[in-house]
């Protein structure tokens, strides 16, 4: 958890669907690791937390987006490209949990500077287990910026 000084990580969850919500929630509280999961439920929501406006006036700053791509109101590839092209967020590692696997969705993420792109499982375990390799890894193998370096 280098980066974070003993506090949680912080971890924005963008995502429409309440089951893959609760799995999300599930996942990351059977984990051995200090964080903090904000959800939010569509592409507006997500900018308005990040932006800290009405009613996220308090909202943290997430160290990981976990980013969902189809959307209301605002489309995840939208978030995305607003996320890396905002001086501000930019450095905020995203990763896109999609249920698409088509190759233009993934190709797109990546040219909007997505981190990673991962394909939801359909098994409940699996799900389960990819939240927490994902957690794993951003909160234990990465180096993640300190909110002080941006800019």
């Amino acid at each position: 958890m280098s980066g974070l000084m003993g506090r949680p990580a912080e971890f924005l969850l963008v995502e429409d669907n309440p089951g893959d919500v609760r799995l999300t929630k599930e996942a990351l509280a059977e984990s051995k690791l200090y964080n903090n999961l904000n959800v939010v439920h569509d592409g507006l929501e997500a900018l308005r937390f990040l932006r800290q406006e009405a009613p996220y006036e308090n909202a943290p700053r997430p160290d990981v987006i976990l980013l969902d791509l189809n959307l209301p109101k605002v489309d995840g590839r939208e978030v995305l490209a607003t996320i890396k092209s905002t001086p501000e967020f930019k450095r905020i590692p995203v990763v896109v949990i999609s249920s698409s696997e088509a190759e233009a969705d993934i190709l797109r993420s990546y040219d909007l500077h997505v981190n990673c792109y991962v394909t939801k499982p359909v098994n409940l375990d699996q799900f389960i287990k990819v939240v927490q390799s994902i957690e794993s890894f951003w909160l234990t193998i990465v180096k993640l910026p300190q909110v002080s370096q941006e800019s």
